[in-house]
């Protein structure tokens, strides 16, 4: 999953592209308003954490430009104040929720994957299920009969994608964008590496990424003949 990180201070942002790196998160970050309102209009994003006061365009400017395109992208405000005027004026301009500054890590974790989850999960429930393979919504864990699938960073990035969008193939430019931020040097060639290692994961497992020339991947459960 790929998250678009909007803040001024550099310092924070390296800790929290730091942070959300090691919970199998690719980042960008956008230092201000403008750079974001470029991103966002050529990217897409799991969610958006942003900054409520930025140099130029403030982060409700750039909320509401965000809404008003029909972007119903899950947004985190970062505030410093934890005014209950501050709270309101995050929610009125959009926010699915806020965090004040500062703020522990685990909570900013925690409230970045419910965001995502409520957004992914819809109708399906606390998990999906493709064959003998569970993705778990709280943990974003992958279970093969209820043992632990360990899979690296950009392994479980591809996976994840394709286990959100089952039943749908999955295009190799949107599994790029997914894997790589911006400062990634993407490789297609790279994506072949990774599902190449993802199918020696799943090779005891009944769930299967099958290649459609031409236009991508999907995932669905293999049926013996």
């Amino acid at each position: 999953m790929k998250l678009l990180l909007v803040e001024d201070n550099a310092e924070l942002a390296r800790w929290v592209i730091n942070l959300m790196q090691v919970e199998n998160f690719a980042v960008d970050w956008a230092p201000d308003g403008e750079h974001a309102g470029t991103l966002l209009s050529t990217q897409r994003y799991d969610a958006v954490l942003l900054d409520m006061r930025l140099p130029g365009i403030g982060g409700k400017d750039v909320l509401a430009r965000l809404r008003r395109k029909r972007d119903n992208v899950p947004v985190l405000m970062l505030t410093a104040n934890g005014s209950t005027d501050d709270k309101v004026a995050c929610f009125a301009a959009g926010a699915d929720d806020y965090v004040v500054k500062p703020f522990d890590a685990r909570e900013l974790v925690a409230r970045i994957k419910a965001l995502i989850r409520r957004q992914s999960a819809g109708d399906q429930g606390q998990e999906i299920v493709c064959g003998d393979l569970q993705y778990l919504f709280d943990t974003r864990e992958f279970r093969v009969r209820d043992e632990l699938l360990t899979l690296r960073r950009r392994e479980h990035a591809i996976l994840e994608t394709l286990i959100l969008k089952q039943g749908k193939t999955v295009s190799k430019a949107t599994l790029i964008e997914s894997v790589f931020s911006l400062d990634d040097e993407a490789s297609a060639d790279a994506i072949d590496i990774y599902i190449h290692r993802l199918r020696k994961h799943l090779a005891h497992s009944t769930a299967r990424i099958m290649t459609l020339r031409g236009l991508g991947y999907i995932v669905r459960e293999h049926e013996e003949s």
